[in-house]
Parts: C-alpha cells; structure tokens; sequence
C-alpha cells in the first residue's frame, strides 16, 4: 500500500471516528437517554469510551483461521478464543457478507472474493442462526415481497422497520452491549435514525406512563423488545450448535414449483457432491401441468449452517424474456428440514428478484414418494375425475385400493402407471369432507395434498399488494410484477377470510386495470404501465411524461383486478378480487448478497 492511500484510509477513518463521537454527544444530549447509552454510561465509568461498553455475556470462540487472519488485525482476541465484537453476534450468510463489505468500505479490509467466501463459511458455521431461528426470516434472503406481519407493534415498526424490513434486524442474534452499539452506529452513519429513534409515536399498544414518568423514546422500546426475543444465545441455537453436521444431500430429490402466471411444475432435481465439503452440482427437469413444456437447467449450490442452501442454476445464455423461466440465471435459497428429507424456499430471478418458483423438495426413497398431484383440487360431486400422482419409486400393477384420497374419495380406476407418474379415475361423493385430503400411496402420504372443495366462495389476488418500478433504460431497467387469482371455499364455518378455508389454486380469469383515486386529477391507470392477459404487468418508462398533466412522471398507484370467467356469487355475478400495485421509480441504490450463492 503507497503512503497515500495509508494517509486517506486513516483520513477517512479519523473522520468516521470524529462523525460517530459528535452523534453520540447528540444522542446523550437528549432529557431521555437511550438504553444503549444508559449501558456506554455505565461503561465509561469503568475508564472505557462510551462508545466501547464492557461485554458482560459469555462470547462464541471463534476457531477458523482464515477468521482470525482476516479479522484478528482489529478485532482481538482474549484468552478464551474470542474476537472482539464477532464472538457477539450471530447472522445468516448474507448478513456476513454484508459486514465484510462494510469492513471493506469503511475500515480497509484487504480480503479476496476467495478469502471472503472462506470467512462467510466458516462465520455462517459457527456464529449463524439454527433452522427454527432462520425460517421465519427466510422470506428476506428469498427476496419475497410481502406484508410484513410479524412487526409487534408502531413503535417498533418506526424505530426498526421504518427503513429497512423488520427481517434485516431480526436475522442477527446479539448480545445487549451489541444491540447497543448497533444503535450507535445507526445514529453515526444515518443521520434519519437519530430522528426516527426519538419521534414520538401514537401507539395504543403501548401502556401509559405512571404520573409523572417520561414515556420511552421508540429506541428503548426496539433495543428491549430485541434483546428479549433476539439474544446471543438461545435454546434453538444451543440445540443446533450440537447437531451441526455436513448436510449430505446428494442423491434424488422431488421437486414440486408454482411459478405464478405459469402453475405447478413437478419434477426431480439430482444433486451431486462436489469437490470442497457441502459443494454440490445439480441437474433439474422440470414438467409444467399447465402447457406441457419441459425445463431443464444445470447448476450448483452450497450449504451454511447445515441447513441453509444458496445456488444458481440456468439453462444457457440469459435471455431477455421477463416471463421465460428457460431464458434466465436462476438464484436459489432453501431451508432444508434438520431430518435432511424435506426443502422449502424460492428459486428466483429478476433485476428486482421479482419473478420466482416456490419450491417444495422431497427426498426420494426406495419406497414410494408422492411429491404433488394435478389438479389443484376436486370438487365435491365429482364423477369419473381425472387425477395425477407425480412422485418416485410406484410399485409396478398399482391397483385402486393401495390408493387412499380421504373419506369420500374413491379410485375406480388406475388408468396408467409408471414409477413417476400415476393417472387415476376418482369419484368425489357430494358429502365428501371439505378440506386438504392426504394422499396416501403405502407408507408414504403426501399431508395435505388434495383440495377437495362444494364450490369456489371467493377470489384472492396475490400478491395482495406489489411494488412495480418504472424503466426502460439499461441503467435503470423495469420492475415488472406477476399476479394470480386464487380461489376458496369457506370451509366448514361457512364463513370467508378464516383459518379453515380451502385454497384451490389458480382459477380461470379476465385482467383488468382500474384506477385507485388518491387525488382529483387521478389518471394513472393511463400511464403507469400495461397488464397483459395471463397478468404480467409491464411498468411505463421513468421520466417526466410531458403527456401527463403537469408533466409528472408515468409513477402512480392502480387496482389490478381479477373477474372469474365461470365462478358466480350468491346473485349470479362474476366472482372479482382486487390487489393494490404502486408503480413507482427506480430503485437508485440496492442491497444485495448474491456472492453467497456462488
């Protein structure tokens, strides 16, 4: 390294320095003060800096050497095989790979793609989340666009998730000096956070100070609901951190893959074991039921933590088809069961990652496997119906009675049979059981598999509310959305939007645009972008549209509905549903881990 670049690194780090110590003074400056400097408080009166509190908790040794030849420079070890800061947190891949690229960026790391690979493995092993801690984030890393539901209250939601989803915090497991200075550092390198941390908010959830109390800044709130339900060490992680092991997953799996706007897809992926442990290779074909058309794609993966998968896969060249599936690099995030016989997660693809399959994997066995069935469901009354056993390992002259579909559901016939695929006449009585059947085949039983519903009661657009973003440009490229019309039965209660209604999958549907009106003037559904008949939205161009009044750009927000071709209501109307979409600008600035998937 030249002796200038070593003057601008330690410029640069005097300055960070010098911004953190001056937004602390502002954060202590304050009549109430944060629970993160009530504890630097009681720090500094130990002769240490505010800003590097005692850690009073039990830390997580760190054992790799590529960790601490890479990390020990600045973060020290103490007699136990601790590293300062790292030994007190707990992440998942892409929040390691995130911090490397910080240290990168604001402290001079000099690391390879290599090395930063090596350290993300071995930090993922042995300072990661455990399965139960992971999955109900998953949908973060598989890059999903949701509501998030799992935010406690508003208080909260402004403090943690008024930037970022409420998934970025609740991925990382850390000790209370850690949660503190998280705080800090939010304050000294965003400037929002100091305000958003002590605005006040209306929350009816919270209680009501006693006479004379001050009520607690939003960052109290978020820094002891954290530390509560999100601390270093937790039973889930003490149980994993004893099983860990390689995961071991080469050989068959069935696979089972909605793509909205294209249906279901079955078929089987084989993975192969590579050359460095938990490196595999995969080979995956994939049938669609929809139009009859065949995916094949080659591709590789590793696995963090023993569970959690990361890989891409690809067909070829990338194309430039939004709703080819064939045409496109494919990223994969999977959360594999702990028993290894089971993944759930999203293969996904996209400038905005916002196409995808949701994928079901099964490991296949020498007895029989059931991996999906077609159609989505049966109606009730039903006579001399056709259904599909997609799976593994059928016994050869299957007969009707080794099939069972549930009280009131009978096979009558075995049409054909292979070791993958069964096609079956059924009778549906009319007071069959309304709800999910098991399919069972022997000893295998897929939980759940087949809907069997009186009639469709509703429609349900997913997603219920989406984001689409403006381009057109090579810089700035569309972020295009994909719905689905779904149907349901009530259920037995009768009653629609509860917990025992029965989804039927996909119903045949018309599209349209209507416009949502948020002002006077409204006339976005004129401008914002065009749904095409399987409702594939494509966004407008960005820029100022002088055809617009006021030349405002082409942004705005619309219902897409959806009108059943066959379904009617209780009066004989076309069963409708309604999703939110705003279209809005580019997205100028992204964050985004896919280093660890390759």
């Amino acid at each position: 390294m030249s002796v200038a670049e070593t003057v601008t690194r330690d410029t640069a780090n005097r300055r960070l320095k010098r911004l953190m110590r001056s937004r602390l003074v502002q954060f202590v400056g304050l009549t109430a003060l944060p629970a993160s400097l009530v504890l630097a408080q009681a720090a500094k009166d130990t002769g240490r800096h505010p800003s590097n509190p005692v850690e009073t908790e039990t830390g997580i040794p760190v054992k790799a050497a590529i960790v601490t030849e890479k990390c020990g420079t600045c973060h020290t070890a103490d007699a136990k095989g601790n590293l300062s800061r790292i030994s007190w947190v707990r992440t998942t891949p892409e929040g390691w790979a995130q911090v490397i690229k910080r240290m990168v960026a604001l402290n001079g790391l000099s690391i390879t793609p290599s090395e930063s690979k090596a350290v993300v493995r071995a930090l993922s092993a042995s300072h990661g989340l455990s399965p139960e801690e992971s999955k109900p984030v998953m949908y973060l890393t598989e890059h999903r666009q949701l509501n998030e539901t799992n935010i406690p209250n508003e208080t909260i939601r402004q403090s943690c998730a008024s930037c970022h989803a409420f998934a970025q915090p609740l991925s990382w497991r850390r000790s209370k000096a850690e949660w503190g200075l998280l705080t800090n550092l939010h304050v000294a390198m965003y400037s929002q956070a100091d305000a958003q941390y002590r605005r006040a908010v209306e929350d009816p959830t919270q209680p009501v100070p006693a006479a004379g109390a001050k009520k607690p800044l939003p960052v109290e709130v978020a820094l002891e609901y954290m530390n509560k339900n999100a601390p270093l060490i937790t039973p889930e992680w003490a149980k994993w951190d004893a099983r860990v092991q390689s995961a071991k997953l080469g050989g068959k799996w069935l696979v089972s893959a909605m793509l909205p706007g294209k249906g279901l897809y079955a078929g089987e992926m084989i993975v192969t074991p590579a050359s460095g442990e938990d490196d595999y290779t995969t080979s995956i074909t994939l049938k669609s039921f929809k139009d009859g058309s065949t995916l094949t794609r080659k591709g590789k993966g590793l696995v963090y933590t023993g569970y959690s998968w990361r890989g891409t896969s690809s067909s070829g060249p990338e194309g430039s088809r939004a709703d080819a599936p064939e045409d496109h690099e494919t990223r994969e995030t999977m959360w594999f069961s702990p028993d290894r016989k089971s993944a759930q997660g999203r293969w996904f693809w996209g400038d905005y990652k916002e196409f995808g399959f949701d994928v079901k994997l099964t490991r296949a066995a020498a007895e029989p496997t059931i991996a999906a069935v077609w159609p989505y469901a049966l109606k009730a009354g039903s006579k001399g119906a056709t259904l599909k056993l997609i799976g593994d390992a059928f016994p050869a002259g299957l007969k009707p009675a080794d099939i069972d579909l549930g009280k009131g559901v009978v096979v009558s016939k075995v049409v054909s049979a292979s070791p993958t695929e069964a096609v079956l006449t059924v009778d549906v009585a009319a007071d069959a059981a309304v709800g999910a059947h098991d399919v069972g085949l022997g000893g295998s039983v897929l939980a759940a598999g087949l809907p069997v519903y009186k009639k469709v009661d509703y429609l349900k657009v997913v997603p219920d509310t989406s984001l689409a973003r403006l381009g057109g440009s090579e810089k700035h490229t569309p972020g295009y959305s994909q719905f689905d019309a779904l149907g349901f039965d009530n259920g037995l209660d009768g009653k629609p939007y509860t917990v025992d209604d029965v989804a039927l999958g996909p119903i045949d549907v018309t599209w349209a645009m209507e416009e949502f009106q948020t002002v006077y003037y409204d006339d976005d559904v004129n401008y914002v972008g065009k749904l095409s008949a399987n409702a594939l939205f494509t966004p407008a161009i960005d820029g100022p549209n002088p055809e617009r009044k006021w030349g405002r750009n082409n942004y705005g927000e619309v219902w897409v509905v959806a009108t059943a071709k066959s379904e009617k209501d209780a009066l004989g109307k076309p069963l409708t549903a309604k999703s939110f979409m705003i279209v809005t600008v580019p997205a100028y600035k992204r964050w985004d881990q896919p280093e660890v998937a390759k």
